[in-house]
């Protein structure tokens, strides 16, 4: 039996609102074992260009994605749902290895089963070069701030 994940689907405003600040919430530990707990075991990621089934190759995706993507820092929000279903902009910045930093820009698509757990993502992402007096997402959100929409730039 999977652990479970609360809250379940179907979803409210209020339940598809703390669904998405958890899992920002978890992505900006940068820990993709922690990470990969909220997915199923058997989840479906489009991730870009890469497909990545199963929470093993989840664990292995984000572990190669931190070591390049660095001091990565996350938003969400809460665009849409139905049901199991949620949908999320989302915006991150991360800097190079050569020191460049960057937004990347994206959609995700969620799917959940009846534990909580995420089972498909579907994620669409560009990224933009940024100067360092450019940036505005800097550590995790503060909890004064959840809830509050990512501006489009």
């Amino acid at each position: 039996m999977p652990a479970d994940r609360p809250p379940y689907p179907p979803f409210t405003p209020e339940t598809a609102r703390q669904k998405v600040q958890a899992a920002e919430d978890a992505w900006n530990t940068r820990d993709p074992r922690r990470v990969a707990s909220a997915y199923t075991p058997d989840s479906r990621w489009r991730n870009r260009d890469t497909f990545v089934n199963g929470r093993e190759e989840i664990v292995a995706f984000l572990t190669r994605k931190w070591e390049r993507e660095l001091d990565y820092a996350l938003r969400k929000s809460l665009w849409a749902f139905h049901e199991n279903r949620i949908a999320v902009p989302f915006q991150y910045e991360w800097h190079d290895a050569d020191g460049q930093w960057w937004r990347s820009y994206g959609n995700e698509l969620w799917e959940f089963d009846e534990h909580g757990l995420m089972s498909r993502r579907e994620a669409s992402i560009n990224d933009v070069a940024i100067t360092e007096a450019e940036r505005r997402i800097r550590g995790a959100r503060p909890e004064d701030e959840h809830g509050i929409d990512i501006p489009l730039r």
